[in-house]
């Protein structure tokens, strides 16, 4: 019989995170798809509608987060499976390095549009 192999170590917080994250993007998808799906149907939203629901609190909040969230859990899983494949030693750190600092600049990125969007300074 075969033997299960998995990267994550048995109670590693990785592991927990990539499951928690993948159901709280879940859930943000949802919501996601039934605003701008059956709410607010696709044709029918206009930059200024995002803007507005972006000004509310509650909604930019819900969108950073869904953005470093969504960052987490994808980096995690390219950078676990390339340790699947047997990725080891100084390429899985470089590796490791440009994901780190992709996932930066894709948040920091992300967080500068949501700002514009959202009417606050950029930085």
């Amino acid at each position: 019989m075969a033997e299960r192999y998995s990267s994550f170590k048995p109670g590693g917080r990785r592991w927990l995170w990539q499951r928690i994250t993948a159901a709280f993007l879940v859930i943000v998808l949802a919501f996601h798809f039934f605003l701008l799906h059956f709410v607010n149907h696709a044709d029918e939203v206009t930059f200024a509608m995002s803007s507005a629901r972006m000004e509310q609190l509650s909604y930019y909040s819900l969108m950073v987060l869904f953005l470093v969230t969504a960052t987490f859990h994808g980096v995690n899983g390219v950078y676990n499976a390339l340790v699947n494949q047997g990725l080891t030693g100084t390429k899985l750190q470089v590796v490791k390095g440009a994901l780190v600092l992709a996932s930066a600049v894709l948040v920091i990125q992300g967080i500068r549009t949501a700002n514009a969007w959202a009417g606050f300074p950029t930085f």
